[in-house]
C-alpha cells in the first residue's frame, strides 16, 4: 500500500464525496471512465480506498474518531492543549449540529464510501482480458468490506443516514439529494457487504506487499460485531465461534506486543489502520496527542487526556499488565536526562523510535483484534444462555494474558446481569484508546449512557447523546435530509 504517486493520482481521479460535497465540482464524473481500464489501476483504486481510513491530518482513524466521538465518554476529555472549541464542546457534551467534528465525521465517511462505491462499480466493468477474474472479485469484496466498515460507523454515530451505493449518474437533484434510510436498511446493507467479503483470502494468504488488506477473517470478525450491536445474539455467537474455530488468530503472550512496531499485523491483529512514520506524514497522530508536554524534548501535545472522575486508571487490578502499556506516569527527558513524574497519560501509541516527534509514530491502530472476538463470543453467549463455562473461558483467556485472576476463580456463579457488567469492564480495560468506549456505552441504551456519564461528573449527559446530530452543513446542502428528532431543538 505504498505506491504513493499512483495513490495520489487515483485520489485526484475519484476522491469527491457523495452527500458531503454537493457544492463542489464533481470531477470524478469526468475522469473515472478513463481510469478503470486494467488490473493495476483497479488495485491502485482499492488502495486509495484503504488510505481513506488513515490519511494524514485529522482523518477518520487518525485521531478524528478520538476527538469527534470518544471525548463524549467517561474515559476521555479534551486535554489542556486541546485548542479547538468544537472538541472541547464534545468533551463537555455541549456540542450541537454546528460542530465541525461532526461535520468531518460525516463528510470524510461519505468521501470514503464514494471511493469504495466507484471501485465496486467500475472494477466490475473492466474487460476480462485486462484483469484476472480472481483479482477482480477480490478487489470488489475488499471495497465492499471498507464500505461496510464506514456505514457501520455512520449508523452507530448518527442513526438513520443516507444509503448511497453507487456514484452519482448525473448532476440532477434527484441523483445528488438522498434522504435518510432506516437504521434497519443500513444494517442490512452492511451485513450484505460483509457476507460477500467473507469470500476474501484467508489470513496469511496475501503476499508480503499486501499485508494489512481485509481478509475473510476480518469480514467474519466485523460481522460478529455487527450482530452483537444488533443484539442478534445467536448470529454473534455463531460468527465469532467460526473465527475462533478457524485458529487463524491468537492472543499475543505479551499484551505490549499488540502495540509493538516489530509485531505489526501479527497473530492477534485482525484488521488495523496502517501507520508508517517518516513516510510522507503517515504517522499515528494519537501518539503526539496523548504524549506529555511536561517533559523537555518529548514535545507532546497533551490534547487527549484521561477523564479522572471516570475512575478508569484506578479500575485496573494490581499487576494488570495492561495498565503499564496503556498509561505512563514517568518519563526520562531526552534533553536534560531528568526523570519527570506526572498524571497518567495514554501511552499505547508512543513510539520510542521517534522521541520528540511523535507525529511520526509507526504504531498501527487496531480496528478489530482477536481479544475482541473472544469478548464478543463471551458476551453473546451470556445474552443467549447465561454465563456458561465457555463464556467464562473466553473472558478468562483475555484476563490471563493480562496477568490477573480468572473471573471463574473470583466469581464463579455470576448471574447474567453481573456477567454482562464483567465483560463490559473487561472491554473497557482491554481497549483503552482504541475507539471502543463510546460504542460500548451507547449500545447499552440511553439510560445506561446517561447514568455512567453523570457518575463520572459529565452532568450534561442526556438521552440524545447516544447519537450525534446530523451536521447543519448537510441539512443546508440537502433539502431531503431531516434532523434526528432528539436533536431538533438543540
Amino acid at each position: 500500500m505504498k505506491k504513493a504517486f499512483i495513490l495520489y493520482i487515483v485520489m485526484l481521479a475519484i476522491g469527491w464525496a457523495s452527500c458531503s460535497k454537493l457544492d463542489e465540482k464533481p470531477e470524478s464524473v469526468l475522469t473515472t471512465d478513463n481510469f478503470y481500464q486494467n488490473e493495476d489501476q483497479a488495485k491502485a483504486a482499492v488502495t486509495a480506498a484503504y488510505r481513506k481510513l488513515y490519511e494524514s491530518g485529522q482523518s477518520i482513524y487518525n485521531s478524528l474518531f478520538q476527538i469527534g466521538v470518544e471525548m463524549a465518554t467517561d474515559d476521555y476529555e479534551a486535554g489542556p492543549r486541546a485548542r479547538n472549541a468544537h472538541v472541547r464542546a464534545i468533551s463537555g457534551l455541549t456540542h450541537d449540529a454546528s460542530n465541525d467534528r461532526m461535520e468531518q465525521l460525516w463528510k470524510q465517511s461519505y468521501d470514503a464510501i464514494n471511493v469504495a462505491n466507484i471501485a465496486i462499480d467500475r472494477i466490475a466493468l473492466i474487460r476480462k482480458e485486462n484483469i484476472s477474474a480472481t483479482v477482480q472479485t477480490r478487489l470488489i469484496n475488499e471495497a465492499r468490506f471498507l464500505r461496510a466498515l464506514h456505514y457501520f460507523n455512520l449508523v452507530r454515530w448518527f442513526g438513520a443516514v443516507p444509503l448511497v451505493l453507487h456514484e452519482p449518474a448525473s448532476l440532477s437533484p434527484e441523483a445528488l439529494y438522498v434522504e435518510k434510510a432506516s437504521e434497519a436498511a443500513v444494517y442490512a446493507q452492511i451485513i450484505s457487504d460483509l457476507t460477500a467479503a467473507e469470500a476474501l483470502p484467508a489470513p496469511g494468504e496475501y503476499g508480503a506487499n499486501d499485508i494489512g488488506r481485509a481478509t475473510s477473517g476480518a469480514a467474519k470478525s466485523l460481522l460478529a460485531k455487527v450482530y452483537l450491536t444488533r443484539k442478534d445474539w445467536a448470529n454473534a455467537v455463531a460468527k465469532s465461534k467460526e473465527v475462533i474455530d478457524h485458529h487463524w488468530y491468537a492472543l499475543f503472550d505479551n499484551y505490549a506486543d499488540v502495540f509493538n512496531v516489530a509485531k505489526k499485523n501479527g497473530i492477534e491483529h485482525i484488521f488495523s489502520a496502517q501507520f508508517q512514520g517518516n513516510s510522507g506524514y503517515q504517522g499515528n497522530s494519537l501518539a503526539s496527542r496523548s504524549a506529555p508536554n511536561e517533559v523537555p524534548g518529548v514535545n507532546g501535545d497533551y490534547s487527549d487526556a484521561l477523564h479522572k472522575q471516570g475512575g478508569l486508571y484506578e479500575s485496573f487490578a494490581e499487576g494488570d499488565a495492561r495498565k503499564a502499556v496503556t498509561f505512563v506516569t514517568q518519563m526520562l527527558s531526552p534533553t536534560d536526562g531528568k526523570l519527570y513524574t506526572f498524571e497518567p497519560h495514554f501511552n499505547k501509541y508512543y513510539d520510542p523510535a521517534v522521541i520528540g516527534n511523535q507525529g511520526e509514530s509507526s504504531k498501527n491502530l487496531p480496528i478489530i483484534r482477536y481479544a475482541e472476538v473472544l469478548l464478543i463470543y463471551a458476551e453473546a453467549l451470556n445474552e443467549l444462555n447465561g454465563p456458561s463455562a465457555e463464556a467464562y473461558q473466553a473472558v478468562d483467556a483475555v484476563r490471563q494474558r493480562a496477568g490477573v485472576a480468572r473471573l471463574q476463580d473470583l466469581a464463579p456463579s455470576l448471574n447474567a446481569d453481573a456477567f454482562r457488567d464483567s465483560v463490559f469492564q473487561e472491554r473497557r480495560k482491554e481497549f483503552v484508546y482504541e475507539y471502543q468506549r463510546w460504542f460500548d456505552l451507547v449500545r447499552r441504551g440511553p439510560d445506561y449512557y446517561v447514568k455512567v456519564l453523570k457518575a463520572a461528573g459529565k452532568t450534561l449527559a442526556a438521552p440524545r447523546h447516544i447519537h450525534f446530530p446530523t451536521p447543519q452543513r448537510e441539512l443546508n446542502l440537502n433539502p431531503k435530509l431531516k434532523q434526528d428528532p432528539l436533536w431538533e431543538n438543540y
